[in-house]
């Protein structure tokens, strides 16, 4: 099956006909000298007449400053809603983000669990983002949009998809604290039609260990099937493919939120394999609702952390670097269905 990435795909995607029609930017960074970094996302829906914009924020302190609208659209022409906005400066090598508006400051971010109270019983801040992005060109570029439909109807997730590593400079302002941002991340763009409920669970890593080595690793389970394991791990400059990724975790609290990660990528292509660790600093919990048809709503958690992450063999054993560990779960019985994995 062949992969398609051309500099057009940067841009905007011509709007499908699917009610569910998602396209979407995510960028993640951290600073690992000010111990601060974030996430941010547009998810544009215009068949459904809005934006998904989320702004989520790890401060030095433990706190998390986080924000999320679902501002109206009634086009998919550009990402920019709820005071966010996407600058592609250059294709593969350069893009902008600036967020101006509020953000809620948690001191227990797992009240964002019951997102009305958290919103509710916490106090706001001003805030400024503005952050340029940088990579290395198409040759860390993993991803695309396939020539053959590789998903289920129904089950669709994103119909084109890409990822890349990249720099992060630029500055984050909440109320009276002000950090220059200088750390690596991670950033996705994806299009086509999606539902969070699609996946059963998945696990989707990131890291960066400075600009010459990171990481994705991505293990997707489906209700009924094996589903996916792949990712990618780019090392000296060069791409190195993964078709095997292994992840093990043990969970904390009563709610049951990923703590502790051991995982192993391989890449049969190049003969190699990478074992890390992961130390979650602060995290996160998001949901996402759906009626079904029959009027049942169909609860979604995404437990964003962030984490630190180790080299465990290798060349480079005992490298230190950061980056995301994104945790989908449908909740069955008040219950992640993916703890066993």
């Amino acid at each position: 099956m062949g992969v398609r990435l051309d500099p057009s795909d940067e841009y905007m995607h011509e709007l499908g006909p699917e009610s569910n029609f998602n396209e979407s930017m995510y960028i993640n960074c951290f600073d690992p000298t000010h111990q601060v970094g974030g996430w941010f996302r547009i998810g544009n829906r215009a068949n459904e007449g809005y934006a998904e914009m989320t702004v989520c924020l790890y401060l030095p302190d433990g706190k998390v400053g986080f924000m999320f609208k679902r501002p109206n659209i009634d086009n998919n022409d550009a990402f920019d809603a709820g005071g966010l906005t996407w600058t592609m400066v250059k294709p593969f090598e350069e893009l902008r983000i600036d967020y101006v508006g509020k953000v809620v400051l948690l001191d227990d971010p797992l009240q964002m669990a019951t997102p009305k109270e958290a919103f509710t019983n916490n106090p706001y801040a001003e805030c400024e983002v503005h952050i340029t992005f940088t990579g290395q060109g198409k040759p860390s570029m993993f991803g695309g949009e396939p020539d053959e439909p590789h998903e289920t109807p129904g089950e669709e997730f994103a119909k084109g998809h890409y990822e890349q590593l990249v720099e992060a400079h630029g500055s984050i302002r909440v109320g009276d604290q002000e950090w220059q941002i200088a750390g690596c991340g991670l950033r996705d763009h994806s299009w086509g039609p999606r539902y969070w409920q699609a996946p059963w669970y998945y696990r989707w890593l990131t890291a960066n260990f400075g600009k010459d080595l990171g990481f994705m690793a991505s293990r997707v389970a489906k209700k009924d099937g094996p589903g996916t394991r792949g990712g990618f791990v780019w090392d000296g400059g060069k791409m190195h493919y993964c078709d095997h990724v292994e992840v093990s975790t043990e969970f904390e609290g009563d709610d049951t939120y990923h703590q502790r990660i051991t995982g192993l990528l391989k890449s049969s292509r190049s003969d190699r394999e990478w074992n890390f660790t992961g130390e979650v600093m602060n995290l996160i919990p998001l949901r996402n609702r759906r009626q079904d048809p029959e009027g049942n709503w169909l609860v979604t958690r995404i437990s964003e952390g962030m984490t630190r992450w180790t080299m465990a063999s290798g060349e480079h054993q005992g490298a230190v670097g950061y980056g995301l560990s994104e945790y989908l779960d449908q909740i069955i019985d008040d219950k992640p269905v993916g703890i066993n994995e």
